[in-house]
């Protein structure tokens, strides 16, 4: 499976040891379109890091699973194969740093502010310290946005996902949660999701406007119901090791570019996810429901139990951390 990363391995961890012989490469792959929020996001940092570092540093930007799968991507990274990568956050439960799927976590997050308080500040900081015994440095949080279920039959009660078939992440606590739905939790790799859907492998899925619309899974769905049930974002990761053997000087303007690139990723996030939601209505391929407040409520009732069955998983003691930066207060629903 991974003949591929090793052979590049050797070439991959060249760029800081090696760094008199200018440019030095970072490979940043992903896997979604470049024209999503992470893609945009990944291209400007590309041509900030070039400008900050006056051409010293040349970063190569390899979307859509050109490089690697979102299975693979991460082995990737610990063997320098690639330097950067922008997995989503549901990738690092598998990896052992479990306290990461306190973002799958359904209806944790009722918006961005309730977000931006865990992911820019203490928590979040103490979630990116986690990776750093892996072998893998933590630079940013990148937004892409609160996901949507899509499916070939309306769905504006829990009970209507009731036996279906759904594309999830590769996540114990996604699982759970379509679970709580009643719904079949399937295992794929984001690339694989349209084939899945428009075969009919899989019924339905969740994902943000954006990835729905760049990768046409609306083509293939006729209905999306705008639960905004869970969230989607990423974090920017660097082999640790290449990084901490770049030049000061060259480390620091690519922290000036990160954090520039992520204020740009962070901004555009909702806008193009809202833009996506509009070109998909205007298809008329799909038929987008915005569900009334009491029914989604009764969706946040029906998928709120997951964080206690959660708990031993995950940490309690993170679980509270982000209500009590957030202010939710399960109790009350």
């Amino acid at each position: 499976m991974f003949s591929k990363v090793a052979a590049v391995a050797v070439l991959g961890t060249m760029g800081a040891s090696a760094y008199a012989q200018q440019p030095i490469v970072i490979k940043f792959s992903h896997v979604v379109a470049q024209d999503t929020p992470k893609g945009l996001a990944a291209e400007f940092f590309a041509k900030r890091a070039g400008e900050l570092t006056k051409g010293k540093v040349k970063v190569e930007v390899y979307a859509n699973s050109t490089l690697y799968k979102d299975k693979e991507e991460v082995e990737a990274l610990q063997v320098g194969a690639v330097q950067m990568l922008a997995p989503s956050l549901a990738k690092f439960g598998p990896l052992g740093a479990k306290e990461f799927e306190v973002f799958d976590l359904p209806y944790i997050f009722d918006d961005y502010k309730d977000l931006h308080a865990v992911t820019q500040g203490k928590v979040g900081q103490e979630l990116m310290a986690k990776l750093e015994p892996r072998g893998i440095k933590g630079l940013a949080f990148w937004d892409n946005g609160f996901k949507v279920f899509s499916a070939n039959n309306p769905m504006k009660k829990p009970e209507d996902l009731k036996g279906k078939k759904f594309r999830i992440q590769s996540s114990k606590v996604l699982e759970e949660q379509m679970r709580a739905l009643g719904a079949l939790p399937q295992a794929l790799a984001f690339s694989e999701v349209y084939q899945a859907l428009q075969t009919g492998v899989v019924d339905g899925q969740e994902n943000p406007y954006s990835n729905i619309y760049t990768q046409k899974m609306h083509e293939v769905q006729k209905n999306i119901t705008e639960t905004n049930h869970g969230y989607l974002g990423y974090a920017v990761i660097v082999n640790k090791k290449f990084w901490d053997g770049l030049p000061a000087d060259v480390r620091g303007q690519l922290d000036q570019a990160m954090k520039e690139a992520t204020d740009y990723a962070n901004s555009i996030a909702k806008k193009k996810n809202d833009e996506d939601k509009k070109a998909i209505i205007a298809s008329g391929k799909t038929e987008v429901y915005v569900p009334t407040a009491a029914e989604r409520l009764a969706f946040k009732k029906a998928l709120v139990p997951v964080h206690k069955k959660m708990e031993s998983r995950i940490g309690a003691d993170i679980i509270k951390q982000v209500y009590e930066a957030t202010g939710f207060d399960p109790s009350k629903l």
